[in-house]
């Protein structure tokens, strides 16, 4: 399928950092729309607002779906590189099939994201800085009723980011949610879809409000297990082991999360995915047991945690700073990242040059 580019004719000046997250995008981004059972009209276009029908059903129901994903600059030979996005496009196609939606194929998803990360490759940022990049799909058919939609619109923007959290790597305090869940036993916890996120905005302002950075979510059933953050994975390290969670139908199967499990392994270090009692880990934490805590998601990398508040006090992990195996983690994903490590080559896929794009 060919995809049209209709080029910018008046782009914005390159933004200069820091960055944040989330603040800027280039100037372009692709789009393509499902139609009579089919993907049409593909094409990179500048970058500007939608038009939406009022009745449209992603304002109403809330069908929508997105990923988050990366592209890096590498120092080496100047190159820009996705991290894993096999891994994303899978989850893509899971987070399409659970919110009743069409899957793209797997080529135009790819091709898409290349060439417009081709295009506006000279706004990749150097290292450790980098391109967050963000396919969506919404629900575009006009009309209410609660049923599936059957007109989608798929896009793709991108933009250059730096630190996830304001404080950059400095260790986390988080608050155990006591109150609220994310998600529950089939559910749409593992999807990536905005609902899951809505619900977490009110117990994460809270906790902010509180004086802390985000939040601990438990399950569901017995509030009595750690499941994720506000909206990322968690992992315990203790002297012989990392406890996580496992990966389910209530929890994001994250790309960092599989990216950490995998270099664990790789130290010989034994990575248990079960989901560790709240009230185990803070006794855990007091005794000595508990060596570190850290966050780990695609747009926080490796994040320590330093402190978990949790009934009424505050619990400090460690010596409450960086442990070193969260930093020797921090340090193998971004050197895999920038293209300068030997690990794991697997994981990085060059963007190529298109003919379209020059």
């Amino acid at each position: 399928m060919q995809i049209s580019v209709t080029r910018n004719p008046s782009p914005q000046a390159a933004p200069e950092g820091p960055f944040g997250f989330g603040q800027f995008f280039t100037p372009h981004m692709f789009v393509a729309d499902w139609k009579d059972g089919v993907w049409r009209d593909p094409r990179i276009i500048p970058y500007g607002p939608f038009m939406l029908d009022p009745a449209c059903k992603v304002l109403h129901y809330g069908q929508e779906i997105f990923e988050g994903m990366k592209a890096y600059h590498n120092q080496a030979d100047d190159s820009v590189h996705i991290f894993r996005p096999d891994m994303n496009l899978e989850r893509f196609h899971r987070s399409c099939d659970r919110m009743c939606m069409p899957r793209i194929e797997s080529d135009l998803f790819m091709r898409g994201l290349e060439m417009l990360i081709d295009l506006d490759r000279d706004r990749v940022p150097e290292s450790p800085d980098s391109m967050y990049l963000r396919p969506t799909m919404i629900a575009s058919q006009r009309g209410l009723g609660v049923r599936a939609s059957t007109e989608y619109i798929f896009f793709i923007i991108i933009g250059p980011v730096g630190s996830y959290f304001s404080g950059g790597v400095n260790p986390l305090k988080l608050r155990v949610e006591e109150t609220y869940v994310r998600s529950a036993h089939g559910g749409t916890g593992f999807a990536k879809t905005g609902g899951n996120y809505s619900a977490a905005l009110l117990p994460i302002k809270q906790a902010q409000d509180a004086g802390y950075d985000n939040i601990i979510w438990l399950d569901a059933k017995e509030m009595k297990y750690v499941e994720e953050m506000g909206a990322m994975n968690i992992m315990f390290v203790y002297e012989d082991r990392v406890i996580t969670s496992k990966a389910g139908d209530t929890i994001l199967h994250g790309v960092t999360r599989d990216s950490v499990g995998v270099l664990l392994k790789d130290m010989g270090i034994t990575w248990e995915e079960k989901a560790p009692a709240i009230a185990q880990v803070i006794e855990d934490a007091h005794s000595g047991k508990l060596k570190e805590v850290f966050a780990c998601g695609t747009a926080a990398v490796v994040t320590p945690v330093g402190t978990i508040h949790y009934q009424g006090s505050d619990h400090r992990v460690g010596d409450g700073g960086e442990g070193t195996l969260t930093r020797k983690l921090r340090d193998l994903l971004t050197g895999i990242h920038a293209g300068n490590s030997p690990h794991h080559p697997e994981w990085l896929h060059k963007v190529p040059s298109y003919p379209e794009t020059r």
